[in-house]
């Protein structure tokens, strides 16, 4: 079965590991996909490894937190495929591992223009153009509610999504318009990888274990795991949902 048939999705941060399964999923039931990154070469790469019918999948190099660039690609889309039904922001970075009164504030403020402005650009300039059933993802993390030490920035930014989508919520509710957030626990892939390495500095001792005997389910996510949750709420399936926070965390909230 086809959820998304003719769907058009857009997805930030489609070139990274979240962005490119959400990407597959979304594919493999009809969707249309435009990837949106900052790196010409990570692009390229995401685009040779899908497997998708001619047509249905495009590229559009841009950077995220820049307003003309962010208005740039809804465009492409709507160029392309003449519609906007599916807005997924994935695209993120993590900043430094650091206490607050150590932290370089330009990192704290490239962390907010990426993570948090980049996800307000993207329903700014995208939302005008959906209708009725449209969804919005904003992908936050574990940490968007809870936190840790060393991780001011990455943080702050997660539970500012949190407002961000909420706010969104209740202003495109009435044009029929759900806004959601997927906040992903620890996955299994580059990105957390190299935070964990990271970490392990910091705390002298394995962060990746350490991470793991605080999750519930004891391992890592798979980013497949978290592409099911997108394309829950992409779809009409989650028809009846907005406003909320999805968590994909192994429990390691609770």
């Amino acid at each position: 079965m086809q959820q998304l048939k003719d769907k058009v999705c857009i997805i930030t941060g489609g070139a990274g590991s979240l962005g490119l399964a959400g990407a597959r999923k979304l594919l493999a039931h009809g969707g249309r996909v435009l990837l949106v990154d900052s790196e010409p070469a990570r692009l390229d790469a995401a685009m040779k490894s899908l497997d998708a019918a001619h047509g249905h999948l495009a590229a559009h190099c841009a950077d995220v937190g820049d307003s003309g660039q962010s208005r740039a690609y809804v465009q492409s889309a709507l160029n392309r495929w003449g519609r906007l039904d599916v807005l997924i922001c994935c695209a993120g970075i993590s900043g430094a591992v650091a206490p607050i009164t150590e932290y370089d504030e330009a990192v704290f403020e490239r962390v907010m223009r990426i993570n948090l402005l980049g996800c307000f650009l993207a329903c700014k300039h995208g939302l005008p153009f959906m209708k009725e059933g449209g969804s919005v993802i904003l992908v936050s993390s574990v940490v968007g509610v809870t936190a840790d030490a060393g991780i001011c920035a990455y943080a702050s930014s997660k539970h500012g999504l949190m407002g961000l989508m909420r706010v969104a919520a209740k202003e495109a509710g009435a044009r029929g318009i759900r806004v959601n957030a997927l906040a992903p626990g620890p996955v299994d892939n580059g990105f957390q990888l190299d935070i964990e390495q990271r970490l392990s500095l910091v705390v002298g001792r394995d962060a990746s274990r350490m991470l793991e005997s605080s999750i519930a389910l004891g391992r890592h996510g798979r980013a497949e795991e978290v592409a099911e949750l997108m394309l829950f709420l992409a779809s009409d399936a989650g028809s009846f949902c907005t406003g909320g926070i999805y968590m994909a965390d192994g429990g390691m909230s609770i």
